[in-house]
């Protein structure tokens, strides 16, 4: 392994040399990663996790905006991997995003160095496997992105910051519940949830009487939204996804699957230990855990019940999530004001509705967006595009309007042009809640209502201060508008982050478009790529 991690050092430091003018000065943070299966034990049985240089979770990535992140991250599993970076846009390199329609897998035994960006970003954010059912066994962590030095924030700096990943979790191995999907059944609610890795009681967050906290809360599980509570504690929201929000109190806060939530936290309460629940919204059965918030002069533990919270109620949810708001005045990655960018005053040059179903297909339980249930090809689809190679996806193979029709399965690829403003509906027509993710972008979440979307539910939309983010929920029943200016050039996976609907088919890929070959618009295929499936024996460009 020395000999290897010698020789993939030697490489990056060229691939680093031949970037540098294209990525420009900014500051470099280098990451040196190694990927196994370890024994873990967070819902007290043994199961075979997937470790980040031997960590569950895997370690925070800290970083500054425009930073550039080389990660070196070696696969010691047996299984083809990739690791993708939820809510890191890949400016103009979406080659890099570490989804399988843009990334060729890293092989059993081998290393990919991973070259990001976080171009005019702030925020927290995280990672996660996204091959096979990987992400149900770890190999997730948090991502913060700080602003500059000299660029504004709107809140003092807190005492302490602090990465709290909650999710859902199975006592099964995730080969087994891989294997479960692939024999077309549906996998049962999951059999706990976790905080940073651990179950009842096992994170820990020491605060000091007086002080603020951050909390970078992610809901990085596989498909419930999550109540998260402190006993006796407000939380004040204030980012959300790389958006300063208005500085709104909530006691608790929905935290849906794919999310992530900046929260301030004062410890203004007698000195001693507190609950911090957790709990699944919109289920029958509830599953909760807790944490506890302990003061460092803590005079004894937890007393009394943990707090409960809501369960089923939609439009509990429905209204805070209408209630989170950018902040106009404050600054984003850049010293001007978030509110300078004036999105409802764009002119829209397309809408796309979005609708989901499920359904068997062959005998077996698919899902599908606008009836087409996404089928990976054994090549990226942006390496096949890259090197125009015929037959693995066709431009226009998933329709912008829902047909009714049934399910069938095809590579479904929707083509977008680069500098156009988009209206996307997410029609909810199931009797759950949902969850989208748009990789590369972060879109203006301008309405979201019951009932079925019309061009008359443009009168509730909020064309002033909408929260800008990537992931955004949609109700049962219900619909969810975003605006999104397609300003990023590449392959872009738009999928549910309901983990087993997303590996079942319900997801797309967005192209965004253009005829332009500069490097203003976008970087060509990077000199380190892994090439795989029909791509397998070509050269990406000379070292």
């Amino acid at each position: 392994m020395a000999v290897k991690r010698g020789v993939a050092s030697a490489v990056v430091l060229c691939v680093l040399a031949s970037v540098s003018v294209s990525l420009g000065e900014d500051p470099y943070r280098f990451f040196d990663w190694n990927v196994t299966y370890g024994d873990i034990y967070p819902l007290g049985v043994r199961q075979q996790g997937i470790l980040i240089n031997g960590q569950f979770p895997g370690p925070d990535i800290h970083s500054v905006t425009n930073d550039n992140l080389i990660i070196n991250v070696f696969n010691s599993l047996d299984q083809p991997f990739l690791l993708s970076w939820n809510g890191v846009q890949q400016r103009r390199n979406s080659y890099e995003d570490g989804v399988f329609g843009t990334t060729c897998p890293i092989p059993p035994g081998k290393n990919f160095t991973y070259i990001l960006q976080v171009k005019d970003q702030i925020g927290s954010f995280y990672y996660f496997p996204s091959l096979a059912f990987h992400k149900a066994a770890g190999g997730f962590g948090g991502i913060r992105i700080l602003s500059r030095p000299r660029i504004p924030v709107p809140f003092p700096d807190p005492a302490g910051d602090y990465t709290v990943l909650i999710g859902d979790w199975y006592k099964a191995n995730h080969t087994d519940l891989q294997r479960q999907l692939d024999s077309g059944r549906k996998l049962a609610l999951p059999d706990g949830i976790l905080i940073n890795g651990r179950g009842e009681n096992g994170a820990s967050f020491n605060v000091e009487q007086g002080k603020s906290y951050r909390l970078r809360i992610s809901n990085v599980g596989l498909e419930n939204s999550l109540n998260f509570r402190i006993q006796n504690h407000k939380m004040t929201l204030v980012e959300v996804e790389g958006t300063h929000t208005l500085q709104t109190t909530y006691s608790s806060l929905d935290v849906h699957v794919g999310q992530s939530y900046s929260v301030l936290v004062t410890a203004d309460q007698p000195p001693r230990d507190y609950y911090i629940v957790v709990s699944t919204r919109f289920t029958t059965t509830v599953l909760t855990t807790t944490g506890i918030l302990r003061y460092s002069n803590s005079a004894g533990p937890v007393q009394g019940p943990p707090p409960g919270g809501p369960t089923t109620q939609i439009d509990w949810s429905l209204n805070q999530a209408r209630s989170i708001r950018t902040n106009l005045t404050a600054s984003g990655p850049r010293p001007n004001p978030q509110g300078s960018y004036h999105y409802g005053l764009i002119n829209l040059t397309r809408t796309i509705v979005v609708s989901s179903s499920a359904g068997q297909v062959n005998g077996k339980q698919r899902y599908a967006i606008n009836s087409v249930s996404y089928v990976a090809p054994d090549t990226p689809l942006k390496v096949a595009n890259f090197f125009k190679i015929p037959g693995v996806f066709r431009v226009g193979s998933i329709s912008d309007r829902p047909s009714g029709s049934a399910i069938y399965l095809d590579t479904s690829v929707m083509q977008t042009d680069y500098r156009t403003f988009v209206e996307i509906v997410f029609q909810n027509d199931e009797d759950i809640i949902q969850t989208y993710h748009l990789d590369g972008y972060s879109f203006f979440v301008v309405g979201m209502d019951g009932g079925t979307w019309t061009a008359g539910s443009r009168n509730e939309y909020n064309l002033r201060d909408a929260v800008s983010r990537c992931t955004t929920q949609v109700y049962p029943k219900s619909w969810t508008a975003i605006y999104v200016a397609l300003d990023n050039v590449g392959m872009w996976n738009l999928r549910s982050e309901f983990w087993a609907r997303q590996y079942l088919g319900q997801q797309f890929y967005m192209r965004v478009y253009t005829t332009s070959t500069s490097l203003r618009d976008e970087y060509p295929i990077p000199k380190n790529a892994l090439l795989c499936g029909k791509a397998s024996g070509r050269h990406t460009r000379p070292l």
